[in-house]
Parts: C-alpha cells; sequence; structure tokens
C-alpha cells in the first residue's frame, strides 16, 4: 500500500514537472501579445506627433476585437492561481499587468468616437468582462495570499491598480454615453457651417487657385474640429483617463523601487519563484515599455483639453465652472422618459417597471453628473499648472497662425470661426489650428510634387477647346436607331486608338502621347466618377478603361495590334476606313444577332461594341473631314488628332475646381476627413494644369452642364454657327489645313 502510494505521489510530481516546463514558453506567449499591444500604441503615438495632431486618433490600437484579444491574452499572470508568485519579479510582473492593462484602457478611449453605437456597446461590454475578470481574480488570490509570509503588505499596488481600472472602465462608460449626443451636436453644426461655406464657394469657369485653397482649409478646419475622434479627446473624461493614467505610471514606479526594499526587510532573497521562471522578465519588460509609451497618447490629451480650459474667461463663478452640459447626460434623460418597449398588460405591474427604470436611469444620470464635476475639478487643478509650463517656453513672442493663410487681398485670413465646437467649449487654441492649417498647406505642397508633367505638355499643345465638337460629326449615319451618348474618357482613347495605328510615326512621339493621356485620362475618370451622380454613363466609362488598358500596355484594340495591323505602304486614309470598317462589322453582327428588349439600349452593350461603335463614328468623322485633302501627312493628322485629344482633356479638367470643392464636402462623417485629404492633394496636383485652363476662355455654361461633354459640344456648335466664323486649325510644320465644318 505504501508502495503504490509512494509511485502515486512520485507520478504526480513528474506529470507536473512535465506541465510547469512549459510555462516560459507560455510566459512568452503573454510578452509576445504584449508586445504588439505596445507596438500598436507606439504607432497611434508616432502617428499623431508626426502629423502633430496632439489628440493621437487611434489607428492601430482601438477598441476592438483584436485588440481585447490581445490584452486578454497579456493578463493572463494576474488571473493565474496556479503559480506562485511571492518572488520580486512575479509580484513587480503581476502590477505591470494590471498598470499595463489601465494603461491600453487610456488609449482606448479616442476610439469611442469612431464607432457606430452598437460597436460601441459591444465593445464595451466585453471590455467590462475583461477587466472584472481581472479584478476579481486578483482580489481572489490577494485574499488567499494575503498572510502567507507575512507579505501582505506588498499587494498595495495591485489594489489599487485594480482600483483605478475599475475607475477607469466607468469612465469609458461615460464617454460612450456622450458620443452619439456629442457627434448629433457636432454634425449639426458642420451642416450649417457648410451652408454658410456654400455661399461663398468657386463658381466654375472663374476659379483662382488662391480660392480653391482656402475652401480646402475651410473644410480641413472643419472636418479636424469635427472628428468625432478630436471630440472625444479633448473631452473632461480623457483629462480624467490622463490624469488617472499618470498615476498608474507613477504607481508603477513606486512599486519597482518599495519592492525590493520590502523583500529586504523581510529577509527574502529570491527574485523568481513562479513556474514561468526566466519569461517572467520578459513579460515585465516588455509591459513596462508598453506603460511608458502608452502614456503618451493619454497625457497629451489631457494637455489638449487643459489648452482649451486655458482659453475659457477667468472669474467664472462656482456654479458656471461645474455645469454639466446636456450633451453629458441627454442619452441617459432620453432613456428615462421615453415609454416601455416591454408589452406588459397589467397596469400596476406597468407602471413598477417603470418606476424602476426612471429610479436606475436618475441613479446613472447622477454618477455621470458626478464623474463630469470630478473631471471639471481635475482639469480646473490642471490648468494653472500647465499655464504656468507654457508661459515659461512663450513669454518671447506668441505663436503665429501660418504663414500660408492669406486671402485674395494678402491678409491673413482666421480660420478659428470655421472651428466645430460643443456646448461650453471655448475657441481653437492658436497652436491646434496653426497645427491643423499646416496639415492642409503640407497635403497641397505633397500633390505639388505629384504634378502630372506629362498630361502639362500635352494641354500645352492646344488653346482652345474645339476638339469636343470636331470629334465627332452629326452627319455621321448612326449604326442604331438610338445613338449612345458621349462621355469624355472613350472619345479620348479612341482617339488614342487611332493616332497610335497611323504609320510612319516616331515611336517617341506615340509613347510621349501615349504618357500624357494616361496621366490625363487619371483626372479625367476622377471627374466623370464625381459628376456622374446617377451612374448613368458608367457602362461608357467601364468601356473605356477597359479599352485603355489594352491600349496603353499592349497597343491593341479589340485584341488586334494597332502598329502592326498598319505597317509602312498604307496611307492614314486606308487605316482609318479598315478601323471603321472592322468597328462596323462589329456593331452590326451584335445588333443583328440580338432582339432582346435589355439589348435595344446601347448603355446595355457589350464593352466590345461600345467601343467599337465610338472608333466608327470618330474614324468615319476623320474621313469625312478630310476626304478631299490628299496632301495631309501622316505627322500632320498625329499632330491634329493630339491637338484634339489635348482639347477634349481640356474642357473636361475645366471641372476640377467644381471636383475639389465638391470632395471637400461629404456627408458621411468617416468618409469627410479622407475625402477632403484627396481634394488638397487633387490641388496640389493640378494646380499648373488649372494655370493653364486660367487662360483660355471657358465657356460660360452653367455648373451642373460643364460635366456634360454633349452640352459642351452643343453649346460650341451655337456659338460657331451665331460667329459664323470658319477657321483652320494649324498643323505641325506651321502650315494649315482648311477643316470641312467651321471651327469657333
Amino acid at each position: 500500500m505504501d508502495s503504490y502510494k509512494y509511485k502515486h505521489d512520485n507520478y504526480d510530481k513528474v506529470v507536473q514537472v512535465q506541465l510547469d516546463s512549459a510555462m516560459p514558453w507560455i510566459g512568452m506567449y503573454i510578452a509576445a501579445a504584449s508586445a504588439l499591444c505596445s507596438l500598436a500604441m507606439i504607432l497611434d503615438a508616432f502617428r499623431g506627433l508626426r502629423s502633430r495632431r496632439f489628440w493621437l486618433p487611434c489607428k492601430y490600437f482601438s477598441l476592438n476585437a483584436f485588440s481585447l484579444t490581445l490584452l486578454a491574452v497579456a493578463m493572463k499572470l494576474p488571473v493565474d492561481f496556479t503559480s506562485n508568485t511571492l518572488g520580486i519579479n512575479d509580484k513587480l510582473a503581476r502590477t505591470s499587468s494590471l498598470v499595463f492593462m489601465s494603461t491600453a484602457m487610456c488609449n482606448f478611449m479616442t476610439s469611442l468616437g469612431s464607432m457606430e453605437n452598437t460597436d460601441i456597446v459591444l465593445n464595451l461590454s466585453a471590455l467590462g468582462i475583461l477587466v472584472i475578470t481581472v479584478a476579481g481574480n486578483v482580489c481572489i488570490h490577494i485574499a488567499q495570499m494575503r498572510s502567507i509570509f507575512g507579505l501582505q503588505e506588498i499587494s498595495a499596488e495591485q489594489i489599487g491598480s485594480i482600483v483605478l481600472m475599475l475607475l477607469l472602465l466607468v469612465i469609458l462608460c461615460s464617454s460612450a454615453l456622450m458620443v452619439p449626443t456629442a457627434k448629433r451636436y457636432i454634425e449639426s453644426g458642420y451642416q450649417e457651417m457648410h451652408k454658410r461655406v456654400s455661399n461663398e464657394k468657386v463658381d466654375w469657369g472663374k476659379f483662382s487657385i488662391d480660392e480653391l485653397r482656402v475652401v480646402v482649409r475651410r473644410y480641413w478646419v472643419m472636418a479636424e474640429t469635427g472628428s468625432a475622434q478630436f471630440v472625444v479627446g479633448r473631452s473632461l473624461t480623457c483629462v480624467a483617463s490622463g490624469g488617472m493614467c499618470l498615476l498608474m505610471a507613477l504607481t508603477m514606479l513606486q512599486a519597482l523601487i518599495r519592492m525590493p526594499l520590502v523583500y529586504r526587510s523581510l529577509s527574502v532573497n529570491y527574485t523568481v519563484s513562479s513556474y514561468y521562471k526566466w519569461s517572467i522578465n520578459w513579460i515585465f519588460v516588455i509591459q513596462s515599455i508598453g506603460v511608458a509609451f502608452g502614456s503618451v497618447a493619454p497625457l497629451l490629451r489631457w494637455f489638449i483639453a487643459v489648452q482649451f480650459k486655458s482659453l475659457k474667461p477667468r472669474h467664472k463663478s462656482f456654479k458656471e465652472e461645474f455645469k454639466v452640459e446636456t450633451y453629458w447626460t441627454q442619452r441617459l434623460v432620453d432613456w428615462r422618459d421615453s415609454p416601455l418597449r416591454l408589452q406588459i398588460r397589467h397596469q400596476e405591474c406597468r407602471k413598477l417597471v417603470h418606476d424602476a427604470k426612471r429610479l436606475l436611469l436618475n441613479f446613472c444620470i447622477a454618477v455621470q453628473i458626478v464623474i463630469v464635476r470630478a473631471s471639471k475639478l481635475v482639469l480646473l487643478i490642471s490648468a494653472p499648472c500647465v499655464n504656468g509650463m507654457l508661459s515659461c517656453f512663450h513669454r518671447i513672442k506668441k505663436l503665429k497662425a501660418c504663414d500660408s493663410l492669406e486671402s485674395r487681398t494678402g491678409t491673413e485670413l482666421d480660420f478659428s470661426h470655421y472651428g466645430l465646437l460643443l456646448e461650453g467649449e471655448p475657441g481653437l487654441p492658436d497652436k491646434i489650428l496653426t497645427n491643423i492649417c499646416n496639415e492642409a498647406d503640407k497635403l497641397i505642397q505633397k500633390g505639388k510634387k505629384k504634378q502630372p508633367k506629362n498630361v502639362i505638355k500635352l494641354l500645352q499643345r492646344s488653346v482652345n477647346f474645339n476638339g469636343v465638337r470636331e470629334f465627332d460629326r452629326g452627319e455621321i449615319g448612326s449604326l442604331h436607331t438610338q445613338e449612345l451618348p458621349n462621355c469624355w474618357s472613350l472619345p479620348v482613347v479612341t482617339l488614342t486608338s487611332i493616332a497610335i495605328s497611323l504609320p510612319n510615326i516616331d515611336n517617341h512621339k506615340i509613347k510621349q502621347l501615349v504618357r500624357g493621356v494616361s496621366e490625363g485620362l487619371s483626372f479625367v475618370k476622377l471627374i466623370e466618377k464625381t459628376l456622374d451622380t446617377n451612374g448613368e454613363l458608367e457602362s461608357l466609362r467601364n468601356t473605356a478603361d477597359v479599352i485603355w488598358v489594352e491600349v496603353e500596355l499592349y497597343k491593341k484594340w479589340q485584341d488586334k495590334d494597332l502598329q502592326v495591323a498598319s505597317p509602312n505602304g498604307k496611307t492614314h486614309k486606308e487605316m482609318l476606313q479598315n478601323l471603321s470598317s472592322t468597328a462596323e462589322k462589329t456593331v452590326r453582327d451584335f445588333i443583328n444577332g440580338r432582339d432582346d428588349v435589355v439589348m435595344q439600349n446601347p448603355l446595355n452593350w457589350p464593352v466590345k461594341v461600345i467601343a467599337a461603335n465610338s472608333m466608327y463614328r470618330i474614324t468615319q468623322t476623320m474621313l469625312l473631314a478630310h476626304k478631299d485633302d490628299d496632301q495631309l501627312t501622316d505627322e500632320q493628322l498625329f499632330e491634329l488628332l493630339s491637338i484634339m485629344i489635348s482639347e477634349i482633356i481640356a474642357a473636361c479638367l475645366t471641372n476640377l475646381a467644381r471636383v475639389i470643392t465638391l470632395k471637400c464636402h461629404r456627408n458621411a462623417i468617416k468618409e469627410r476627413e479622407e475625402s477632403i485629404r484627396q481634394a488638397a492633394l487633387l490641388l496640389g496636383e493640378s494646380e499648373e494644369i488649372l494655370e493653364i485652363l486660367q487662360q483660355r476662355d471657358i465657356p460660360n455654361l452653367d455648373p451642373e452642364k460643364s460635366a456634360d461633354i454633349e452640352e459642351w459640344r452643343a453649346y460650341i456648335e451655337a456659338s460657331t454657327s451665331a460667329s459664323g466664323n470658319h477657321t483652320a486649325r494649324p498643323q505641325s510644320n506651321g502650315e494649315h489645313v482648311s477643316d470641312d465644318e467651321p471651327e469657333g
């Protein structure tokens, strides 16, 4: 019997030793999860500091399922009951885990602003379960281990960390209750501001680059100050969380100093006693680094909120100072006053449930008011300290607004009244406004470095917009009872295909044309997509996209090599006729083979047929325009086609100013900032293009019609008919080729 017991006990020890041998690697798994969280917090801090957005919006470390899963892994040490954590490093690692969790929660604060209401509820619920689980396990562990070796005193940091962690959870919930109401308030302010700015919008055809810069800056200030993450980042609860984050970091530092002293006084000389062995040091070091760098974001947000506070008028009464704005409690009040959704027939029971609901929500409102006023107290105490530090650094001169903020008359513009603020918030601090404006200017300059040189050279080859009328003539018979409309990009692609197919053209000229058209089409497609809000011409744009890939990369059209199909010896007229015949056959074969109702609408035709119809009409137009001109050389026709392409692209690009202003305004909050960023980059990229277009006589079209190439054609045709002028287009060698149709 004794032998059996000995073997059984020995077997248990062997199994336990085998299991414990893997614990250091589990510790490294905890360290790896902590490292990922730390890296995400560092990246957010670096990204915010680099762009001088000192409220440090969350991008990489947000409150979501991935981050919560990593945190759950990183918190394995505090919830582990199986390990004896009596060594110095063990205790420090447990404390660092709790402080690390609190630091992560502080970093989550602004991410609440970028989430939908449902996501906030789900993610906060998951975070609450994790925090309560960690707190419960730590409390149980402390209670069970309180009398061992007389070491109960060294649990003070863990108890303090748990209290602050639970308070942070309450503050996060408080912020979450404020976010939906604050978003509505800011959105209402944005729409009102947009109406005011829209009255000063840039007119099509009369645009000024300086005016466009001002428009971009105005909307950029509106978007940045109205950003939900910035609204949360400068809120009172961020002040409280920043102060608590500082307390947690100091707790960590205090534990690092105090615990070795306590162990020395107790004559305990071991440093590591848990089964995690050497990996416990990795956990402690990595989480300590995470606490150090993770504290940057909460402290900077606290600093931003204090800066806002410093702008408030002084000598306010106690009542005014601690007034709780309505957006903090509005959501709870709405819930309290709303009728019950439960279908309870018994009136007394319904009344009892309703009263219980009101009592609970009144308690929540009271708690919310306490949190807000406590945060105001922290802010009130912090403001003089920060102001004192700032005055030491800024006594020489006051910060000035960015130098580039100049109006049309050269005077400095004030963009502060375009900032979107909540009830009770003062104006924007000069430093923050300057950084916001500088960021817009940097985006414009970044775009300016990417100006499309090839399309600029192409645009300089033309002086007017006559090519919009010349590429397609009304005399050309239609292949179908219902003719396809025109878009901007498809004629450009078709004309370029024809130019490439011409014989006896220098390859360098062809490459230069293709590069210019490629850059021009990127702008043309953006304009078409932005202004064709109904998507009526989407099939034409898709056709242009598909055909252009083939033309640009392979010099092919409809799977036929354009340059091989045009060998030396054939004239350009023969090549035009060959392309026209091929295109006509493609369209007629399709029409004759289809009798369904859907395909009766040409916009529903396949890409191949739409492209063939465009090729047929344009080649027939070229043949008709030059049927009696036997002296026209291949080089001259190539030059004429290049100029025509340039004029069509130029006419389309006159809509750039309108596209930029439209991109500055987006109804969807999530898309707003990115859309304005694209507008600023687009303005920088197109500055030289806009300067070229400003020198031309732009038709006086309605802005809504200016996006339609058919409206341009009709306007130019009417203007030409009214003037009765017949002009000749210059050739590349300085001679002139008379067109059959007069130009305007």
